[in-house]
């Protein structure tokens, strides 16, 4: 862990370790290691690392949202083994979790000195909130950037979808208990935090990630704490959310998750290589190699439309295409000076000591093949 790498506002892991930085907004210097949600965001990219490893590499949007998201969720969990915390969340909220709070408003001094220089970029009290009202669309269909009130097909913002659904489901499980005190509420954050690491681990990679981790998740609670009826509120937040439709979402509360389906998800680390054609994008290759998110799907689960009934699933190469042009439209992608940089975007920032770039075309045996260098998480403001 390095707690000063240099000069930004913002963090990254990228497989060496967690890197944090500081910069000045309004005559004060803010150090993004000072903040634990930002600690344990970063920590917990490294986390789902360890237990998907696939998902690093795969070219799909929603499965890198999906990252951000979990270091999201991570952050609000950690938070909440405070008995401090759960006590001053409790009392601000009036027992009511799902209310913004100090718990749902992430990264409040990160936020802030982000706002000092880009208005628009993060929530008007801190950097993202856990209590929103976003509805879940096919990222392909969402412009590439956006106002923070506004839903977009980058990472960052299109993973507020799944947290927010899922923060409504911790609320819910809160509300079903007969005495809300801190102690129930420690109970939840970690029952929750059991079915959240089941559920991910037993998804299948597919480009509608989400779904599939909701779906997955709605069989644990269906198995594990039946007593509970942990699914009913985790049901509603996915459905409100539209992470999954509703007639998707009864049907996955009558699939429990078996070990069988776990153990075959974990056996691999590493996802179907699929070749796309990029040979008009002028990167000097007539195609390059990607990681696709094409597991078999194990459960038959897709987000809601906006009218009635599941949205349509992109196929594995449309949304590795899409992926793919994301990384260009927002100058993530390191193009080889070598090579014809005519697809090269460039990113009108200030000045840094490192370089935001997150994947790069590397040349493997004869392919060239997409890889992440990081997960940077200053995608959303820059």
């Amino acid at each position: 862990m390095d707690l000063d790498f240099g000069i930004d506002l913002n963090a990254f892991y990228d497989r060496q370790g967690l890197k944090f930085f500081h910069g000045s907004a309004a005559g004060r210097t803010v150090f993004s290691g000072e903040s634990p949600d930002v600690v344990c965001h970063e920590l917990g990219h490294a986390v789902l690392d360890s237990l998907k490893p696939q998902l690093f590499d795969a070219a799909s949007i929603e499965v890198a949202a999906f990252h951000e998201s979990f270091g999201d969720m991570s952050a609000i969990l950690s938070a909440l083994q405070l008995p401090s915390l759960r006590e001053g969340v409790l009392a601000e909220t009036g027992g009511v979790l799902h209310r913004a709070s100090r718990l749902s408003r992430l990264a409040e001094q990160l936020g802030w000195a982000i706002r000092q220089s880009v208005p628009s970029a993060v929530e008007a009290d801190c950097l993202r909130n856990a209590v929103n009202t976003f509805f879940y669309r096919d990222p392909d269909t969402l412009p590439t950037t956006a106002p923070a009130t506004s839903l977009s097909s980058e990472p960052h913002s299109f993973s507020r979808v799944f947290t927010g659904a899922f923060f409504e489901g911790l609320a819910g499980m809160l509300a079903m208990k007969d005495t809300k005190n801190e102690a129930a509420l420690l109970e939840v954050s970690q029952d929750i935090g059991v079915i959240l690491v089941a559920g991910v681990r037993a998804a299948s990679v597919v480009p509608t990630f989400f779904s599939q981790v909701a779906a997955t998740m709605l069989g644990v609670a269906a198995t594990q704490f039946s007593a509970q009826s942990y699914e009913v509120p985790l049901r509603s937040g996915f459905v409100r959310h539209g992470i999954l439709a509703p007639s998707m979402a009864v049907a996955a509360t009558h699939a429990p998750v078996r070990a069988a389906a776990v153990a075959a998800s974990t056996a691999s680390t590493t996802l179907p290589k699929l070749q796309l054609s990029v040979a008009e994008y002028g990167l000097g290759v007539p195609s390059i190699v990607v990681y696709a998110a094409a597991e078999p799907k194990r459960l038959q689960a897709a987000g809601a439309a906006l009218a009635v009934g599941p949205a349509p699933a992109p196929g594995q190469d449309q949304a590795a295409k899409s992926f793919f042009e994301d990384l260009l439209r927002r100058g993530r992608l390191k193009v080889a000076r070598a090579g014809k940089p005519a697809a090269e975007v460039v990113r009108s920032s200030a000045p840094l000591t490192h370089e935001t770039h997150t994947h790069e075309l590397r040349r493997e045996g004869r392919q060239m093949v997409l890889r992440r260098i990081r997960i940077d998480c200053g995608g959303c403001h820059r």
